[in-house]
C-alpha cells in the first residue's frame, strides 16, 4: 500500500480536516502530517486536486486501519515499546518565549511530577533549549532533585541532547557540532549523563553527515523519519527500514551507526479512532496560545479511558501495533506516544494510558501483544539483543524529500535567504571570536578584560547560532515573528562578540579607550554601510590556521589615500567608485596574514606615488539579449594570470572562460531566470516556505543588460545590470564579477584561481522564484555534485519523474556544487545555503531568492506564505580548472570564503607598541598542514571534571566548583578535509605535534583526546557494533586513539579529532 502524505505547501500537517489542523498539531495516519483540523466536513470544501494530494491514499489507509485486521499475527506475540514524548519546536510558528508560556514549561513540570508518582512511567526529552530555560527559570529545587533521581532510574531519558533538533539539509557541519556540543556540555555538567541515541524525527530529509557525527559523539543508534515517500514505501514492503549506515566513504567501520527509519506513521500517535470524532490518545488536547486556559479544558481532548471505552481503545492500539510490526523484521515495535506540543498536562495523559496498557497486558493472550512504557534506549537494547544481521547503507543521503508527486520539499533550501546569510556570518564571527579569546587568555593572563564578561558575550552568540539551526529555523520555514526572533538573537550576539574583540584589541594595544573602535566594530554589517571620512587604522584578523593572502574592502568618502603596514611600508591597494553608492569609494587592500594572527594597517590621505591605484571604468550601452547578432561577435577580454573571461559585447553577457594554465576554453554564459508558481489552491499545487512547485520551466524576465568594466592594477570588476526591457529605469538584478591580479612576492594561489561573484536580487514579484543559471559546453550528462553540510560531496544524477521533475531534481548546496566532464570542472562555492540543480546538460542553476503567497487557509492562519520582500546579496566563488587542480583548491577555498578575515576600525591616533607588536603577533603563528582545518579553538567554560568517575561523584555529593567557569580547558578540533584518493598528496594522513602547533599560545601542559562533543574520554568510549555482512558478530566499537606523550597525532582522511588542551599557567 502506498504511503499517504498530507503535507500541502508548508508541510505542517494540512490533513484532510480529520485532526487538529488549526492548531498546528502534527498527526499521521498513513502519513506524516504537521497540524490538523477536526472538522471532517472540511473534506467537502477541499479542491479536487488537493483532496487527491492530501487524502487520496489516506482514505484507503483509514479504512484498513479501522478494520482492525491483525496483519502481523504470524510474527508471534508482539512487544510494543510505548515511548512518551513531546515534539517541541524551538521556533516555527511561535517564538520560544510564547511557547514557554503557553505549554513548554508545563511539559517538564507536569511530566516530572507525574513520573515520580508511578514507577512504570517513562518519558524522553529531546530539545535542550526548552529544558535549559525550564531548569534555569521555572524548576524548583524539588523538581531538580526529582530529575536527578529519574535519570538515575532510567525513566527520564535525554535523546540527542543538542540545543535543538537541527535541520540536516541546509546546516553547516560546524554549526551542527556547536549546537550538539552546547547541549551535551550542559547535560554532562549538570547530570553527568551523555546521550547515546538520536531522535531525528522531523528534519526534512536526512544527510549522510549526521550519522557520522552521532557516531563520533558516542551514539549507539540513530533514528530518522522524513525520507522520500516512494523510497519509504519500498522499504516498508521489503522490511528494510533498519540498517547499518556508513555515512562516509573514507572513514573506518568505527564510524558506522545502526539506523532506524520510522514507518509511515512517523513520530505521532495515530489519532483517528473509530468510536469518536476527536483525536485519540491525546487526552490533554491541544496547546492553546497565547495563554493556557484557566479552567484547564483544552480543545479536542480525547475521550477518556473508561469501562465503556477501554476495549475500543485497546483494539485500536493493538491494530496499529500489528500493522507497524508487519513492516519490520522483529516482534519489537516502537510505538511513539505524543506529537507536537504534547504532555503539557501529563497527569491526564498518564492517568488514561496507565489503565489502557494494563488492560492490554491482562488480555495479551487475546490480543497477541504486550505493551510497556519505554525509552528509546529500551527499544534499541531489545533490538540489539536480537543479534540479527543487518544490511549496510553506504554513503548516500536521503535528499531531497518529497511527500507526494507535487510536494517536493526543495523550496526551503533557499527560503529566507537573508536569515541564512546572517546565520552563517554569525557562525563565522563566533569562530573568529572564540580563537581570539583563547589567545588573549593565554597570552595576557593579567589582561584587564573581564574573562567572565567575555565568556558571556561568546555564550550569547553560541546560543543564538545553535538556536537557529533548528529544523524550522535556518530552513526559513518559520513565521515572520519567529524569523525576527532568530535575527534579533543573532544580531545581539554579533554585537556582543564584536565588542569583545574590540575590547581585547584596545587592551592589548594599550590604546586610548575612547570607544571609537567599539562603534566602528559593532555597527558594521548591522546598519547601513558606513564610510570613513578621517584617517584611520584597520585591524584585520585571520581566524584560519593557514597563511592567507586576500583583499579586505573598506568604504571611503575620498579617493586619494595610501595604505601602510605596522612598519610604515606601503601596502598594495586599489580604490574605485562604489557600484552601490556612486558618491563613495571602495578601497581594496591586499593583506597577508599568518594563521590566527592579526595585523594593523593605516589609511591616510595621500596624493603621492604611494597612493592606492585609482581604477578606471568603461561603460557599454545597454543591449537586448534576444536580438543579438551571434554571427559577428565582438568579445571583450577581462583577465588575470589564471583566467581570461570573455564578454560578448552584443549581449553584455559572459561568453567564455579560458584556463590560462592549460589554455582550455569553456563556453560559459550566465543569466537570471525566474520560475512562476501558482498561489491559488483551487487551480493546482502551490509553492510555499517548504515546497517548490513550479508551473513550468524557468523564464527570462530581463530583456536587456547594461555593462560596466572597472579595471585596476589589482582587481578587475565586471558589473552587469539586468533590466526588464531596453527602456526600463530600474534594474532587476545586478551581477558583480571580480578577478584579482597579485604583485610578485605574494601567494596568489587562491586569489588568482577564483572569480568572485556577488549578486543583488529583489524585491521579487509575488510568486516568483529567482535563479542564476550557468550554462557551459561541458558534457556533464546532467550530473551534479553537491555537498552534505560542507563536509562531503554527493553525486546527483538527473532523474525523470512523471510529475514535478524540476523540483524533485533540486538539492541543497550548503557550501559547494560543481559540474564536470572528462577533463574540466566548474565549481561554485557559497557563503550561505541555496537550492541547486542541473536541468540541462552542461548547466548548473542556483536558486537565489523566493517570494510567495497562497490562499491556503492553513498557511494564512499561521503567516507561513513567505511574502519575503527583501533584497538579497549572495556571494559565490567560481573556480574553473582541470579536476586535479579543482580538487586541490576547493576545500581550502571553501573555508577561506566561509571564514574571511574579521575587519575592525578605529581612528588613527597615537598607537604605541606598533612595531614590537607586529613581531609578537607574527612570531609563532598557528599553522596546520594544507589538508587539515582547525575546526574549533575555544574555551567552553564548562566546570565539569574530565574524569567521569570524579564527575559523577561530584554530582552525587552535590559538589559544585566555586568558580563560574573553567578558563584552563581549551577545546580543540582538527578536521582532515579530503577523502581517500581525492588528491595524491592532500588525501594522505597528516601528522601534527599539538605542542608545537600551539606554542605561540603558550606551553602545553597536557592533552586529552575526547569524543566529538567533549563529554567522553576517547579511551573509555565504547559503542555498539551491530552485526552485518561485514561484522559476523555483534560487539563493541572501541575508539581508542594513541596520543603520544609529546602530543603527536596522525589524522586520516575525513577524520575529526577532538582534544582538551591544558596550558601551563603563565
Amino acid at each position: 500500500m502506498e504511503e499517504a502524505w498530507w503535507h500541502v505547501g508548508g508541510g505542517r500537517s494540512r490533513g484532510c480536516g480529520l485532526v487538529q489542523l488549526a492548531v498546528g498539531l502534527r498527526r499521521r495516519v498513513g502519513a506524516e502530517v504537521k497540524g490538523g483540523s477536526r472538522a471532517v466536513a472540511m473534506l467537502q470544501a477541499v479542491p479536487g486536486w488537493l483532496l487527491h494530494r492530501r487524502c487520496g491514499r489516506t482514505v484507503c489507509l483509514l479504512l484498513a486501519f479501522l478494520s482492525l485486521i491483525p496483519r502481523a499475527a504470524c510474527l508471534g506475540e508482539l512487544k510494543a515499546f510505548v515511548v512518551a514524548h513531546s515534539h517541541m519546536d524551538v521556533g516555527w510558528v511561535y517564538t520560544v518565549q510564547e511557547s514557554m508560556h503557553a505549554y513548554a514549561a508545563n511539559v517538564y513540570t507536569s511530566v516530572v511530577e507525574e513520573l515520580v508518582k508511578e514507577k512504570q512511567r517513562k518519558f524522553i526529552a529531546v530539545e535542550q533549549e526548552f529544558f535549559r530555560l525550564w531548569w534555569d527559570t521555572t524548576a524548583t529545587d524539588i523538581h531538580k532533585q526529582q530529575v536527578h533521581q529519574l535519570l538515575q532510574e532510567g525513566r527520564l531519558e535525554f535523546i540527542i541532547g543538542g540545543q535543538v533538533m537541527h535541520d540536516e539539509a541546509v546546516t553547516h557541519i560546524d554549526d551542527q557540532i556547536l549546537q550538539l556540543t552546547e547541549g551535551h556540555g550542559f547535560l554532562y555538567e549538570t547530570f553527568g549523563m551523555r546521550p547515546r541515541f538520536s531522535w531525528h524525527v522531523d528534519p526534512f530529509g536526512a544527510s549522510a553527515t549526521t550519522p557520522t557525527l552521532y557516531a563520533l559523539a558516542g551514539f549507539n543508534a540513530h533514528l530518522i523519519s522524513r525520507i522520500d515517500y516512494d523510497l519509504k514505501d519500498d522499504m516498508q514492503k521489503t522490511k528494510k527500514l533498519q540498517f547499518v549506515w556508513r555515512g562516509s566513504p573514507s572513514l573506518s567501520e568505527n564510524h558506522e551507526i545502526f539506523t532506524h527509519v520510522m514507518d509511515q506513521y512517523s513520530y505521532c500517535t495515530p489519532s483517528q479512532i473509530p468510536f469518536s470524532n476527536r483525536s485519540g490518545f491525546y487526552w490533554n488536547g491541544i496547546a492553546v496560545f497565547p495563554d493556557p486556559p484557566k479552567d484547564g479544558v483544552y480543545p479536542n481532548m480525547s475521550v477518556p479511558v473508561t469501562d465503556a471505552t477501554i476495549h475500543l481503545y485497546a483494539q485500536t492500539m493493538v491494530a496499529n501495533i500489528k500493522k507497524r510490526a508487519a513492516w519490520f523484521r522483529t516482534t519489537d515495535v516502537l510505538w511513539p506516544w505524543g506529537c507536537d506540543k504534547q504532555f503539557f498536562n501529563a497527569s491526564v495523559q498518564y492517568s488514561n494510558m496507565d489503565p489502557l496498557l494494563d488492560y492490554i497486558n491482562k488480555h495479551a493472550d487475546q490480543f497477541g501483544v504486550t505493551v510497556q512504557y519505554s525509552t528509546v534506549s529500551d527499544y534499541f537494547q531489545a533490538l540489539y539483543n536480537r543479534n540479527l544481521t543487518w544490511d549496510i547503507q553506504n554513503y548516500q543521503d536521503f535528499l531531497p524529500y518529497s511527500t507526494e508527486p507535487f510536494q517536493a520539499w526543495t523550496g526551503f533550501y533557499t527560503s529566507r535567504s537573508v536569515l541564512k546569510g546572517i546565520a552563517r556570518r554569525a557562525s563565522s564571527l563566533l569562530y573568529a571570536g572564540e580563537s581570539f579569546f583563547v589567545q588573549y587568555v593565554q597570552k595576557y593572563p593579567a589582561g584587564s578584560v573581564c574573562k567572565f564578561w567575555a565568556l558571556q558575550q561568546l555564550r550569547s552568540l553560541r546560543w543564538a547560532v545553535s538556536e537557529v539551526q533548528h529544523h524550522d529555523g535556518i530552513t526559513g520555514t518559520e513565521s515572520p515573528k519567529v524569523k525576527d526572533m532568530y535575527m534579533n538573537h543573532l544580531m545581539d550576539g554579533i554585537v556582543n562578540v564584536k565588542k569583545l574583540m574590540a575590547s581585547i584589541i584596545l587592551d592589548t594595544d594599550n590604546a586610548k579607550k575612547n570607544g571609537k573602535l567599539y562603534s566602528y566594530v559593532y555597527n558594521k554589517d548591522i546598519g547601513k554601510r558606513g564610510t570613513r571620512s578621517v584617517e584611520q587604522y584597520i585591524i584585520v584578523y585571520n581566524p584560519l590556521a593557514w597563511n592567507i593572502t586576500t583583499f579586505v574592502i573598506v568604504a571611503m568618502s575620498y579617493s586619494a589615500v595610501s595604505v601602510y603596514d605596522e612598519l610604515g611600508h606601503p601596502v598594495p591597494a586599489q580604490i574605485q567608485s562604489s557600484a552601490e553608492s556612486p558618491s563613495t569609494y571602495d578601497l581594496y587592500i591586499l593583506v597577508t596574514l599568518s594563521g590566527l594572527s592579526y595585523r594593523r594597517y593605516s589609511v591616510k590621505l595621500s596624493a603621492d606615488k604611494e597612493s592606492a591605484f585609482i581604477a578606471r571604468s568603461v561603460k557599454y550601452g545597454r543591449k537586448v539579449i534576444k536580438h543579438a547578432d551571434h554571427q559577428s561577435r565582438r568579445l571583450i577580454p577581462v583577465l588575470n594570470d589564471c583566467y581570461t573571461v570573455m564578454l560578448d559585447q552584443n549581449t553584455n553577457l559572459m561568453h567564455s572562460i579560458t584556463d590560462r594554465k592549460t589554455n582550455r576554453t569553456v563556453q560559459v554564459t550566465q543569466g537570471f531566470l525566474e520560475y512562476h508558481v501558482n498561489g491559488d489552491v483551487r487551480k493546482g499545487p502551490i509553492s510555499d516556505n517548504y515546497l517548490f512547485t513550479p508551473n513550468g520551466s524557468a523564464v527570462e524576465e530581463s530583456e536587456a543588460v547594461g555593462l560596466e568594466v572597472v579595471s585596476g592594477n589589482l582587481m578587475r570588476e565586471i558589473r552587469q545590470y539586468f533590466y526588464r526591457n531596453i527602456t526600463a529605469q530600474d534594474y532587476m538584478y545586478v551581477a558583480y564579477s571580480r578577478i584579482y591580479s597579485i604583485p610578485g612576492g605574494y601567494d596568489d594561489k587562491l586569489l588568482c584561481h577564483r572569480i568572485e561573484q556577488e549578486y543583488r536580487v529583489g524585491p521579487l514579484e509575488l510568486n516568483h522564484e529567482a535563479i542564476l543559471r550557468t550554462s557551459t559546453n561541458l558534457n556533464t550528462k546532467q550530473t551534479l555534485y553537491t555537498d552534505n553540510n560542507g563536509y562531503q560531496m554527493q553525486k546527483r544524477q538527473y532523474k525523470a519523474y512523471v510529475n514535478n521533475t524540476v523540483a524533485r531534481n533540486y538539492y541543497p548546496m550548503v557550501q559547494t556544487a560543481y559540474i564536470e566532464d572528462d577533463s574540466m570542472r566548474l565549481m561554485l562555492l557559497a557563503e550561505r545555503s541555496h537550492g541547486v540543480s542541473s536541468q540541462g546538460n552542461g548547466q548548473v542553476e542556483v536558486m537565489l531568492h523566493r517570494r510567495l503567497w497562497n490562499n491556503l487557509e492553513w498557511d494564512l492562519n499561521y503567516n507561513l506564505t513567505l511574502n519575503d520582500t527583501s533584497v538579497v546579496r549572495p556571494l559565490f566563488w567560481l573556480i574553473l580548472g582541470t579536476k586535479p587542480v579543482a580538487d586541490g583548491l576547493y576545500q581550502t577555498s571553501a573555508l577561506a570564503l566561509e571564514h574571511r578575515p574579521v575587519v575592525m576600525y578605529g581612528e588613527l591616533t597615537d598607537i604605541p607598541k606598533l612595531h614590537q607588536e607586529l613581531h609578537s603577533v607574527q612570531r609563532d603563528p598557528v599553522t596546520l598542514p594544507a589538508n587539515l582545518h582547525l575546526q574549533t579553538l575555544s574555551i567552553p567554560g564548562w566546570t565539569y571534571s574530565s574524569n567521569h568517575t570524579e564527575q559523577l561523584h561530584n554530582i552525587y555529593k552535590g559538589i559544585q566548583k566555586q568558580e563560574e567557569a573553567d578558563f584552563r580547558r581549551v577545546l580543540l578540533r582538527i578536521r582532515h578535509m579530503y577523502e581517500v584518493g581525492e588528491d595524491p598528496v592532500l588525501s594522505q594522513p597528516a601528522t601534527v605535534n599539538l605542542k608545537s602547533l600551539l606554542k605561540g599560545l603558550g606551553t602545553v601542559e597536557s592533552v586529552e583526546e575526547r569524543s566529538l562533543t567533549g563529554t567522553w574520554d576517547i579511551n573509555t568510549l565504547e559503542r555498539w557494533k551491530w552485526k552485518s555482512a561485514q561484522h559476523l558478530s555483534k560487539g563493541l566499537f572501541s575508539n581508542r586513539k594513541k596520543t603520544t606523550e609529546n602530543a603527536t597525532v596522525t589524522i586520516h582522511p575525513k577524520e575529526i579529532r577532538t582534544f582538551f588542551v591544558y596550558f601551563q599557567d603563565q
